[in-house]
């Protein structure tokens, strides 16, 4: 058997990591000088609390090399391979940690997602179902190798307070959002975080405008599954996106997921991206 192993960044929900037997390593949130675990001993509710009402500002931290080899030790023996897709090299050192750690071990394998939050996920999620086909080790990395580059991931924020305490954005970008209620969306391209599209207007049609405009007419879209991820998002508003992607798509699975710590950390509550894979025009 194969075991398949990832970053708490992937953002897949407990009932998925359970029924796919995948494991996940926590990566480290700093709240002042405390540290916490990534879903272990902090949830997004906390990071809110801890920026709303206290004020603080919630950092991330890459997972070490010796929490790495501890980790593998634990399954190496026991499989016959262990697959761990890391969180993209260009956002963390986590994948750069995991590869040293993984020489200690002649049968782990560390994939780069090149990717964040369900965008990572995603290729988590193929690399579990392709290790309940029973396929070896060498040919998953090598399917996954070919899968990276045509996950297409997005995100719309609502508030850009949190990239701002973050140090992503100027505090005159901020101010400036606020003021003209600019919603931006953050796309992963060639591995690395970009500015997209600024929408404007309420959080809702925003959304909705973003899943048009994603989905759309769109010839390259490999329709068979499609993920909605969010921080913290009105149910309503969850449905409208749910019945704009079946307008727009139509995907065999839709699945729906809540951020984690990292994602709600960087972005903020109200964060919605959806998340697919693009078929494969080389074939």
């Amino acid at each position: 058997m194969i075991k398949i192993t990832a970053d708490s960044t992937c953002d897949l929900s407990p009932e998925i990591l359970k029924a796919m037997d995948i494991t996940l390593v926590p990566l480290y949130i700093l709240v002042g000088d405390k540290t916490f675990r990534d879903g272990a001993d902090i949830t997004p509710p906390d990071i809110f609390h801890y920026v709303e009402r206290e004020g603080k500002i919630c950092r991330t931290a890459a997972v070490n090399a010796y929490d790495y080899q501890s980790f593998f030790a634990k399954y190496s023996p026991n499989y016959e391979a262990v697959i761990h897709i890391c969180l993209g090299s260009e956002f963390s050192s986590c994948y750069q940690n995991a590869t040293l750690a993984a020489q200690s071990f002649s049968n782990v394998y560390v994939v780069d997602s090149q990717n964040l939050s369900t965008g990572s996920g995603y290729v988590v999620y193929e690399a579990a179902l392709m290790a309940g086909e029973g396929l070896p080790a060498k040919e998953i990395c090598l399917r996954l190798e070919e899968l990276i580059p045509r996950v297409d991931a997005s995100f719309v924020i609502e508030r850009v307070d949190y990239l701002h305490k973050g140090g992503r954005c100027s505090g005159l970008e901020a101010f400036g959002a606020r003021l003209i209620q600019i919603k931006p969306s953050i796309e992963v391209i060639n591995g690395k975080m970009v500015v997209g599209k600024k929408y404007r207007g309420g959080f809702e049609r925003c959304l909705e405008q973003y899943v048009r405009e994603r989905l759309l007419a769109k010839e390259d879209i490999d329709y068979s599954r499609i993920f909605i991820t969010y921080s913290t998002c009105p149910e309503p508003v969850l449905a409208k996106v749910e019945e704009t992607v079946r307008r727009y798509a139509d995907f065999k699975e839709i699945i729906q997921t809540k951020a984690g710590c990292t994602i709600c950390s960087h972005c903020g509550p109200n964060t919605l991206g959806i998340l697919f894979k693009r078929k494969n025009n080389k074939k």
